[in-house]
């Protein structure tokens, strides 16, 4: 081994002399591993040399370097990392040495007078840490990119054991969820959101596994967060690179790749115990594994964890009945082609079963719900990646390929007052096919720009069924309702310029062109209506460009302030409305933003960013109850969303830092479609003309109209203020163990459920917190997690199914939770 790292140190040095590019700062990515892979890495990409003399060193292992920087400063990093130094070793060449050791304290006693020798000239300032945004998808720096990103560590992900989305929701106070469950969730970024169900409408909201993405128009699956380098999440509209639902944003998941020549594992055990309900384990395990030949690796994650229940059915004389289970995995073959180009083969697969609902009853015992049927569900997720990578002189290309599977079937209590038990049973069955490929220069010399194309076949297949009990014996009868099919072709070519007006400010634009196939049909249709459904079936086509424009300017040291514009758009389709088939159009938002930034994330002493943004949103998808009381889409209006963000993070004692945010939305829909809403068949279902409002809303007044016209307009499942606040503490306990700290406490306040009469009820303000302890070495350690340290119930969304408006219910919190683990890595 030894030998093997002399090898490659040599190989750093001999592939990366160029000195021309040694003077100047430089985007480097080397992922963790070995310090002897990291300075071919780095001197390839700095054009410095850099050679590390002695094998012990260049097997030690070392974090991952990204940023901008010189050949110097890389070199300084690395060998402060593998427990070395530094030595310049020709004009732009650096030798990476073993550190002396450190002298006994009667080594120091002189015994003689010592010779004082002329002190060294002082070592040039480190260059600052600079956060790549490779979510830009041209790995600009943080400082170069005009918009709001956060970043979430993949450390800070398993801290405690692993989780999902949730996971990124306590560190984020601008993505929210709907809460249904594992598997069956919509999120939202900022104050862009349409809907409650997981029907035909795509989400607002796009999520990435690396660079294909992982759902087109199905719910979140939940991925478990394990064995990832970081999260990004870049608030919208990101059209102009990402194309239809990304009107909120993008969560791009970023892997840890395999490593090369090294063969390692880890693994992480817990155990949680639930107030009100059942325990719970989780287990995770990491594997990287060198292949047959010198340059694949395969790097293998697996997860499984049981979470116990917490609602009890004393109808069934059940309790804890919502456990949920989740097992899933992932693996990565990474072949090197050659120093510049390799190939990367991933498998995802994830499979989440929920034995029943999540939620209670609004009115009533706490943690209760008075059904007298089993309402669980089932979350499949499948996917493949074929990724090649690579570089041409300055250029880089990348070319991504993928498939994806998902498979989501509910289950919804539709039993009417005093009538028989009845499941309402829902599949969405999507499968995908997409390739993107790019090629981009980052933004050196003044000048960067961005070209892709992308292609994307999706299919969606929406049935339901209502199930009851029939005749003495109990026989069960199915009895299949309206469904839908949805197809798309998506054909893209897309691109973006920088250029560097002057020192310190530079504009950039770009547009993206998607010309889109619709396609579908209904099923299950009753015979009567079929030859109607044939016009709304038809197939169309759209074509919809989506411009972007930006202008940063560096404003102080470290910070920034930019104003950028940008569209986002999501195609239409096909959704069911009682026993027909209705087409909704697609929708579109334009957004103007001003932004302010100071200091790198977490490692600047200050960090500050604030953001002001203002979109329009047109023809809003969203979903209502029909007069059938299923829940179907349409598109109700249009409308305005208002947000304003401020967080910001500050290191108050050495190993403590403190960070806090909040957001502020004003949406609503100022203009609603009027057919939808006032036509007797609509919305209101004829109360805005008839002289009666009906049993629920009683006698017609204004006030009444207005109280009602409010639920309307209102942009479902945002609340208009949202904040957090959380500490990060690291200490050395002695020489061997270190001490890991971090808290935080999250408020959500009020919301509305959805659109219509029928979904206006509240939801939202409570508090959420949590608090993990670690005590171990890097190596194995024992971990102590709470979460909601006050038991609150609160309420998180305001349905559990759709089929029981009159019954008031609540999603709870899940109620305090201990868990303790154990982590170890070898």
């Amino acid at each position: 081994m030894m030998r093997q790292g002399l090898v490659l140190a040599a190989l750093g040095a001999t592939l990366a002399f160029v000195p021309a590019a040694f003077a100047r700062p430089v985007t480097v990515d080397s992922p963790a591993g070995q310090a002897g892979r990291a300075a071919i890495t780095l001197a390839r990409q700095t054009g410095a040399s850099i050679i590390i003399a002695d094998g012990a060193v260049a097997q030690r292992r070392v974090p991952a370097f990204r940023g901008r920087m010189e050949g110097y400063e890389a070199a300084r990093r690395l060998a402060e990392a593998a427990g070395g130094r530094a030595v310049r070793a020709g004009e732009s060449g650096w030798r990476i040495v073993a550190a002396p050791a450190q002298p006994s304290r009667r080594a120091l006693a002189p015994r003689t007078q010592p010779v004082i020798a002329p002190s060294p000239p002082p070592a040039p300032p480190p260059e600052p840490v600079h956060i790549v945004v490779t979510a830009s998808k041209r790995e600009l720096s943080l400082d170069q990119y005009a918009g709001q990103a956060s970043f979430v560590p993949g450390a800070d992900l398993v801290f405690g054991g692993v989780g999902g989305t949730e996971r990124i929701m306590q560190r984020l106070p601008t993505l929210s969820s709907t809460h249904l469950g594992s598997g069956r969730n919509k999120l939202f970024i900022r104050g862009i959101a349409d809907s409650s169900f997981t029907g035909p409408t795509q989400a607002t909201v796009g999520q990435y596994l690396g660079d294909l993405r992982l759902t087109y128009n199905a719910p979140d699956p939940d991925l478990r967060l394990s064995d990832m380098e970081l999260v990004e999440v870049l608030e919208g509209p990101q059209g102009t690179l990402y194309g239809s639902g990304s009107m909120g944003g993008i969560i791009r998941m970023v892997p840890n790749a395999p490593e090369l020549g090294i063969a390692e594992m880890s693994a992480i055990v817990g155990g949680a115990l639930t107030w009100h309900g059942a325990a719970g384990v989780d287990a995770n395990a990491v594997l990287n594994l060198p292949f047959l030949v010198d340059d694949a690796a395969l790097r293998i994650t697996l997860d499984a964890s049981s979470q116990g229940g917490y609602i009890d059915k004393p109808l069934l004389g059940r309790d804890n009945v919502n456990r949920t289970e989740i097992f899933g995995g992932r693996a990565t073959l990474r072949y090197e082609l050659a120093p510049d180009w390799t190939v990367d083969l991933m498998g995802v697969a994830q499979f989440t079963r929920a034995a029943d609902s999540q939620y209670a009853d609004r009115e009533g015992p706490s943690l209760e719900r008075s059904a007298v049927v089993v309402e669980g569900a089932e979350a499949d997720y499948v996917q493949g990646q074929f990724v090649v990578s690579g570089r041409i002189g300055d250029v880089r290309l990348r070319s991504t390929t993928g498939i994806v599977g998902q498979d989501l079937v509910e289950h919804y209590d539709a039993s009417l007052p005093d009538g028989p038990e009845r499941l309402f049973i829902q599949a969405n069955d999507t499968s995908m096919i997409a390739n993107e490929t790019r090629a981009w220069q980052p933004l050196e010399g003044g000048f960067g720009w961005l070209a892709g194309f992308s292609y994307t076949h999706n299919t969606t297949r929406l049935t339901r069924e209502l199930e009851q009990e029939a005749g003495m014996d109990g026989q069960i009868l199915r009895a299949a309702t309206t469904g839908v099919r949805n197809r798309i072709d998506e054909f893209t070519i897309y691109g973006e310029m920088s250029a560097q007006l002057r020192e310190g400010l530079v504009a950039s634009a770009g547009g993206r062109l998607t010309h889109a196939r619709l396609g579908g049909e209904g099923e299950d249709v009753p015979l009567q209506f079929v030859i109607a459904l044939s016009r709304v079936t038809a197939s169309r086509n759209e074509t919809v460009f989506l411009p972007a424009a930006s202008l940063l300017a560096d404003v102080a040291d470290d910070t920034q302030l930019y104003m950028r514009y940008q569209q986002g758009f999501r195609p239409g389709g096909l959704a069911i409305e009682g026993p027909l088939v209705r087409r909704f159009e697609n929708d579109r938002n334009a957004t103007y933003e001003l932004g302010l930034r100071h200091g790198q994330p977490g490692s600047s002493p200050f960090e500050l960013a604030l953001s002001l943004s203002y979109s329009r949103w047109q023809d809003i998808q969203a979903d209502f109850i029909d007069q059938s009381g299923f829940p179907s889409t349409a598109n109700i209006g249009d409308g305005q969303v208002w947000t304003a963000s401020l967080s910001a993070a500050v290191e108050v004692a050495p190993g403590l830092r403190l960070d806090a945010g909040v957001i502020y939305n004003d949406s609503q829909v100022d203009e609603p479609d009027r057919e939808l809403y006032f036509s007797p068949l609509g919305l209101a279902g004829g109360q805005f003309v008839a002289p009666d409002l009906g049993p629920q809303f009683g006698n017609v007044t204004e006030l009444s109209r207005e109280l009602v016209l409010a639920r309307l307009r209102q942009v479902p499942n945002i609340a208009r203020v949202a904040g957090r606040a959380g500490f990060d503490y690291r200490t050395a306990i002695d020489h061997r163990l270190d001490l890991t700290a971090q808290g935080w406490l999250g408020y959500v306040g009020k919301s509305r459920l959805g659109i219509g009469p029928e979904l206006g009820e509240l939801q939202g303000d409570y508090i959420d917190s949590g608090l993990t302890m670690r005590v171990g070495t890097p190596n194995l350690g024992l971990s102590l997690g709470v979460t909601n340290l006050t038991d609150e119930v609160g309420n998180r969304f305001a349905l559990g199914t759709p089929f029981a408006t009159g019954r008031e219910q609540i999603t709870p919190l899940r109620p305090r939770t201990v868990r303790l683990g154990i982590d170890l890595a070898f």
